[in-house]
């Protein structure tokens, strides 16, 4: 019955992916699938998707182009693992070991990243919008502002504080991730908080001698000192919120290409 049931579950694995399957070896994934034991395995291409693997040992196998897509992986062996293309879209990876993995082009949206281990791990273009927990050492602060700016003009105000708030553990002159960060927490009608980062853009900008960052914190300190239901304007002075509908324009020009 449990060969059955193994024999049965891969049958389905293979026809929900399509042909990316072909390319893992059959007896690999048997293995991983029987035993969550599968150390330099070739399951690239695999078809993995939800699966249950937590606590897998998985560590220097091949998993590029695998699909994982909400697949549990938490506290699995990843060690030296090939990750290259490989979808771990809203996987769960927490606690999981990556030490020496290789993570290029990998699409790690909406995973969960909290107290993976990622000593001498190789990043390059992975995808990361959406994630959570995502350590210091895999993004530099301009892609944590990035995600920021990105989960915010897609309405997710609390999850961009969190990439702005990881963004200036890193780089705590960023001034641009102040005044986003300050953005976000008003539009959460966190009036004292908004006020403080516009404060402290505005002192760095300053610094900084960046004309277009003051003159846009500025603006939104008058905004944020404008009381409530007060829809007065200034001739000839548009308020804050004229231009910030368009929240990724204003604030991406904070952000180096």
């Amino acid at each position: 019955m449990k060969n059955h049931i193994l024999a049965t579950s891969i049958f389905l694995i293979t026809i929900t992916t399509g042909t990316t399957v072909q390319a893992a070896n059959s007896e690999h994934l048997r293995q991983l699938l029987a035993t969550k034991n599968c150390q330099n395995c070739d399951l690239s291409g695999a078809g993995l998707v939800m699966a249950d693997l937590q606590g897998a040992d998985l560590s220097g196998a091949n998993l590029a182009g695998a699909n994982l897509s909400r697949a549990n992986l938490m506290n699995a062996d990843l060690r030296g693992a090939n990750l290259s293309g490989a979808s771990l879209f809203g996987a769960n990876l927490n606690y999981a070991k990556l030490s020496g993995a290789t993570i290029v082009s990998t699409d790690l949206r909406n995973a969960y990243l909290y107290g993976i281990e990622l000593t001498g791990v190789t990043v390059n273009g992975a995808n990361l919008q959406g994630a959570s927990g995502i350590p210091s050492q895999i993004a530099t602060p301009e892609e944590f502002y990035a995600l920021g700016v990105a989960a915010a003009e897609k309405g997710n105000k609390q999850q961009a504080i969190d990439y702005f708030d990881r963004a200036i553990s890193i780089k705590p002159d960023y001034a641009g991730a102040f005044l986003a960060r300050g953005i976000a927490r008003y539009q959460l009608f966190d009036r004292e908080g908004a006020f403080q980062d516009a404060q402290i853009a505005e002192n760095l900008f300053k610094n900084q001698s960046n004309v277009n960052g003051l003159q846009t914190t500025q603006a939104f300190i008058i905004e944020l000192k404008t009381p409530p239901g007060d829809t007065k304007v200034s001739a000839g002075k548009p308020s804050f919120f004229d231009f910030v509908s368009g929240l990724a324009s204003v604030l991406l020009q904070f952000l180096p290409f």
